[in-house]
């Protein structure tokens, strides 16, 4: 598996009006580009494999925050949570520097950084100060 792929546990709250919450999610999340597979283990857990070009577990849980599912705050689920989030923005900062079909990613970064660069006079003293080193 490469590693933008990604296969992450949606845990959710036992005392729910819906029995069967991972199914509810179930049936939203597929049809999700960035998706690759759903898998529903049991009532309360589902697991995802999703690109994490495309899509985050942080916008996931989102979603079906947004359907009215409540997930799991127990500390060990919210300290995974945090850590899957700040990786996977992290990796969404560094794949970002490069476009879906760019081969050389870091002559990319060059040229950006040339075009952003003030050219021109390179000596940012005022001419006055110049004279004196």
């Amino acid at each position: 598996m490469e590693d933008r792929i990604k296969v992450r546990e949606i845990a959710f709250q036992i005392p729910h009006p819906d029995p069967d919450q991972a199914r509810t999610a179930l049936e939203s999340v597929t049809a999700i580009d960035g998706v690759l597979e759903a898998i529903h283990h049991g009532p309360q857990l589902l697991v995802v494999h999703y690109d994490v070009r495309y899509i985050t577990l942080e916008e996931l849980e989102g979603l079906c925050q947004e359907f009215g599912l409540h997930l799991d705050n127990s500390l060990l689920y919210r300290l995974k949570r945090a850590l899957y989030h700040y990786t996977e923005e992290t990796q969404r900062a560094n794949l970002a520097g490069c476009d879906k079909g760019q081969h050389n990613c870091t002559e990319h970064a060059f040229i950006v950084t040339y075009q952003r660069h003030r050219h021109g006079r390179r000596d940012e003293r005022p001419e006055y100060l110049r004279n004196y080193l």
